[in-house]
């Protein structure tokens, strides 16, 4: 791969919205912070789940970003999405008082989600069983297909080269980055927002209590060590703008990293019948496809931002995976420990905290090994849940400010 500049981010996460509240936040939490799970979620009807253990970006209000008006019919995700979109663009110098600076034509966009707007989908579906399907409010009923939040990004925020969704579980926000690459590579645009988003719901939050892999009552909620029992539900939205080395350089862009390799693998089950597995196998093959996609070696990693949720097993298989490539010389850092799983968007979230960390925010919540005194390779995992896995790396730009 040849190396790809970052030149801003924007998130609504459950710790913070917008770069400087991000940073802020992980300051805060290396301090001994607050714990954002311990409200209850407004999507969560206590009734039926009386004491949730997720976190929701409680602070977040999408008219203050975009407005009064023309957001009636937008779902929680699509809003997440399109306030992520804006801060980026902003924060990377493409947008100013929400003008184009340069071309609309040229910046395309490259969105995850694992399980779209459940939320829209949820609504018709009982409107449908319950009402008739006469009553589908048709304004709405957009939402339901998995690419429509993205669509609204691209429309609310006029940007006209590629759109592309990405549906493929946990990985999703990793995976962006080649689908955005291989259109930078092939000249369809300057730069794409790439990463993703999810949005915590009421049958997102059933569906895993079902398959009992929260962390709720006295289980321990540890992502990445041996006492962890659970996971927990997150939601939030990021975007990282990804440009090509010569229009960074052309516009004199303030560059905060560079992305220079990315790999991915899958293993299949040992049976047919195992829906949900995790594959060591993969997180060995897809790091070592990074290693060699960015020509370094297991030597030049100085941190891994895993993928560590808490699920127990997962997490034992990603950590195997590691050290079976790298040894267990780096420092392992548990992101998810900060805002929990959230899936589409938890790659993306986990290279803001890179990002964050080349800027000399501390690094952690440490899961294993010591932290650097210095860094220059992070490398970022995602684990799906059916044995796939991804990986990308950032590497420090040496000098943050290019001229043209």
């Amino acid at each position: 791969m040849n190396p790809y500049a970052i030149t801003g981010y924007g998130l609504v996460s459950p710790i913070g919205i917008g770069a400087e509240a991000f940073r802020r936040a992980l300051v805060a939490h290396s301090r001994g912070g607050p714990d954002v799970f311990h409200d209850h979620p407004s999507c969560l009807d206590p009734k039926i789940i009386p004491q949730p253990t997720a976190a929701e970006c409680f602070d977040f209000d999408a008219k203050h970003y975009l407005g009064d008006k023309g957001l009636r019919n937008f779902d929680r995700l699509t809003k997440l999405l399109i306030v992520a979109a804006k801060l980026a663009l902003e924060d990377s110098g493409l947008k100013q008082d929400g003008v184009h600076k340069f071309s609309p034509h040229r910046i395309g966009l490259c969105s995850a989600t694992a399980y779209g707007s459940l939320e829209a989908i949820t609504e018709a579906v009982q409107v449908s069983e319950l009402e008739d399907p006469r009553f589908l409010n048709p304004n709405r009923f957009p939402n339901t297909v998995i690419n429509a939040a993205a669509g609204y990004v691209s429309i609310w925020e006029d940007l006209r080269a590629p759109n592309v969704t990405v549906v493929d579980g946990n990985c999703g926000s990793l995976d962006a980055v080649l689908s955005s690459e291989t259109h930078l590579r092939n000249g369809r645009a300057d730069a794409f927002l790439v990463g993703g988003g999810e949005s915590l719901s009421e049958p997102l939050y059933l569906a895993f209590r079902k398959l009992d892999v929260l962390a709720e009552g006295e289980r321990v909620f540890a992502p990445g060590r041996r006492e962890s029992q659970g996971m927990r539900l997150g939601e939030g939205a990021a975007y990282l703008c990804l440009e090509t080395q010569e229009f960074a350089k052309s516009r004199g862009a303030h560059v905060l990293a560079d992305i220079v390799g990315y790999g991915n693998a899958f293993e299949p089950p040992e049976s047919q019948a195992l829906l949900v597995h995790v594959s060591p196998l993969a997180v060995q093959r897809a790091i070592r496809m990074a290693l060699s996609d960015a020509q370094l070696t297991a030597a030049d990693i100085d941190v891994v931002a895993s993928a560590a949720s808490g699920i127990p097993h997962f997490d034992a298989a990603e950590l195997s995976g590691i050290e079976a490539v790298l040894g267990a010389r780096p420092c392992v850092i548990a992101p998810k420990a900060l805002f929990g799983e959230t899936f589409g968007a938890a790659g993306a979230l986990a290279m803001a905290c890179v990002l964050s960390w080349f800027d000399g925010v501390e690094i952690g919540p440490v899961v294993q090994g010591k932290r650097p005194e210095h860094i220059e390779h992070v490398l970022v995992l995602a684990v799906g849940y059916y044995g796939n896995a991804s990986a990308v790396i950032l590497q420090r730009r040496t000098a943050t400010a290019v001229v043209a």
